[in-house]
């Protein structure tokens, strides 16, 4: 049945994922401290023995593994935008959701959700076309699969209309427009790196529903998961203050998920 991820808001917890598998200097580090890692399937970054290695370290940690796939664009680390027609994008996304589930699969763990990286994930946030084609993607490979987008957009639409469940997501690391969106890369206060900064974003979104746009503007949003990246170099101090927070403020970090989580590794179908 689809519908959004119970995260247990009555009892106070969150989801903390983190970009995994991209080559990010504390990856390691990260893995004692998130709750799912989005890795990366081998497009944008991440090869068969990255895949394989985070997949057994996530696992060791009791943490939810989920695909990230994405442009294969590696000079661009899958941030730029491309424009492919809607059969490439499904056939782009089952490939990369298939070697990572193989791996996991071969591990014995458990493919819990798959989330787009980069330009993928922001393009599908907008174009309802490109997120039906990722959303039919997943549900033709595993539909107890989690789809995971950002909160409010046509991703999360897509995921619902194509019956899966869906996890919205918030970040920790980025800063937001007036209209709830990203506010893009190219600008130079787009990201966050103060720690003490991102702890604040998480708790006035998680205790009060909202956090405050670039501009100084209040934004309503929900979350059932929240993203550091892992790429970023103050990550890892990142997480550490908002873990802090959180513990502070008496709300858990749990897995996403993580009961959804199947350890089958279906064959992919063709498009259609």
């Amino acid at each position: 049945m689809n519908g959004v991820v119970d995260t247990g808001v009555r009892e106070r917890r969150i989801d903390l994922n983190a970009d995994l598998g991209e080559g990010g200097p504390a990856d390691a580090a990260l893995l004692a401290l998130v709750s799912s890692a989005n890795i990366a399937c081998g497009a944008h970054a991440g090869d068969a023995q990255t895949m394989a290695r985070t997949v057994a370290e996530a696992a060791a940690h009791g943490v939810a593994i989920g695909a990230h796939p994405g442009y294969a664009d590696r000079e661009h680390f899958g941030r730029r935008p491309l424009d492919l027609p809607p059969e490439a994008v499904y056939r782009l996304v089952t490939e990369q959701i298939s070697a990572l589930a193989a791996i996991a699969q071969a591990a014995g763990a458990p493919l819990v959700y798959v989330k787009p990286h980069g330009a993928l994930y922001n393009q599908a946030a907008r174009n309802p076309e490109r997120a039906a084609a990722i959303a039919r993607a997943i549900r033709d490979f595993d539909p107890n699969l989690v789809l995971v987008g950002l909160t409010g957009s046509a991703l999360i639409e897509a995921g619902l209309t194509h019956g899966l469940t869906v996890g919205r997501e918030a970040f920790a690391d980025r800063r937001y427009e007036a209209d709830g969106s990203l506010t893009p890369r190219r600008h130079p206060d787009a990201l966050i790196h103060d720690p003490d900064e991102a702890a604040d974003q998480v708790l006035s979104l998680l205790q009060q529903g909202h956090l405050r746009a670039r501009d100084g503007q209040s934004v309503a949003m929900t979350a059932d998961t929240l993203c550091v990246h892992g790429d970023s170099p103050t990550a890892l101090a990142l997480v550490q203050r908002i873990r802090q927070a959180l513990a502070r403020a008496g709300i858990a970090v749990r897995p996403l998920g993580a009961a959804r989580g199947s350890n089958s590794c279906p064959q992919s179908k063709s498009p259609h």
